[in-house]
């Protein structure tokens, strides 16, 4: 059969899409954290509009790419995550987050919460009550806020460039109306003093009476993926506890890198 019969061509055409796919894709992942916009992927990924279009589309409706409807930029989609547990189910990171949610809870007394990132939100994944007779689980299991809103989103932030956390900020500024005494100046504000002290802090402002404290776990490119948190009536974590508690995170997210990596 020669290069020219219908098969033939069906296969190389068929091909060429799946690399299409593929790069369109990893060009997604490079820009995970800010996204794309429609024109930005069609010229990086060298792709008539037209085509952009309809591989976005078909993409967008299997749930491989989203398109944020605040930013207007694509991102990658949940089927991606699915996906990638599914082929490695040790990359589970819930489970694998256990143990060292377990002792922080045991050696704090406090709640500890394992948070993910979902475009500009973070997401509760999980969470472990200590053996203080005052606990704080005000985020429940699956609960989503804008980045920033709690110590697991403000951790994410602060695992960011400046400028891509300044972005979601901005973007999210409207959505932050719905939390009293926290707008983006103010936001922006404990972004900054949590630079300053090396790790995400947030109190008094989306849960009154509460503060909590968080560290990023970052990926294999330094991108950050999820965070660790503990949370506790603010009179309990004052910024001398705080200081003893933060190396006790440093070491978990360490542990948790460690597992989902090695």
């Amino acid at each position: 059969m020669n290069s020219s019969s219908p098969a033939v061509a069906s296969s190389v055409s068929g091909a060429l899409g799946i690399h299409r796919v593929v790069a369109l894709l990893k060009l997604l992942a490079q820009h995970r954290e800010q996204g794309l916009r429609f024109v930005q992927i069609a010229e990086l990924a060298g792709l008539e509009r037209p085509t952009a279009h309809r591989v976005l589309k078909a993409l967008s409706k299997e749930g491989m790419v989203e398109r944020d409807p605040t930013t207007k930029r694509y991102l990658l989609g949940p089927l991606i995550f699915e996906l990638g547990l599914a082929a490695a189910p040790h990359f589970n990171l819930s489970e694998l987050s256990a143990p060292s949610l377990q002792r922080l809870a045991q050696r704090t007394g406090d709640t500890a919460f394992l948070f993910i990132r979902r475009s500009m939100d973070a997401v509760c994944v999980s969470r472990i009550q200590g053996n203080y007779p005052i606990q704080t689980p005000v985020v429940p299991i699956g609960g989503r806020q804008p980045l920033g809103v709690n110590a697991g989103g403000l951790a994410l932030l602060l695992g960011l460039e400046q400028d891509d956390a300044q972005e979601i900020i901005k973007a999210n500024a409207p959505r932050l109306e719905a939390y009293e005494d926290l707008d983006a100046d103010e936001l922006l504000r404990s972004l900054q003093e949590s630079r300053a002290l090396g790790y995400a802090v947030i109190g008094e402002k989306a849960v009154p009476g509460v503060t909590a404290i968080g560290l990023p776990i970052y990926n294999p490119m330094k991108q950050p993926v999820a965070a660790l948190t503990i949370a506790a009536i603010t009179r309990r974590m004052t910024r001398a506890r705080q200081a003893e508690i933060v190396p006790w995170l440093r070491q978990e997210v360490d542990e948790v890198e460690r597992l989902l990596y090695r």
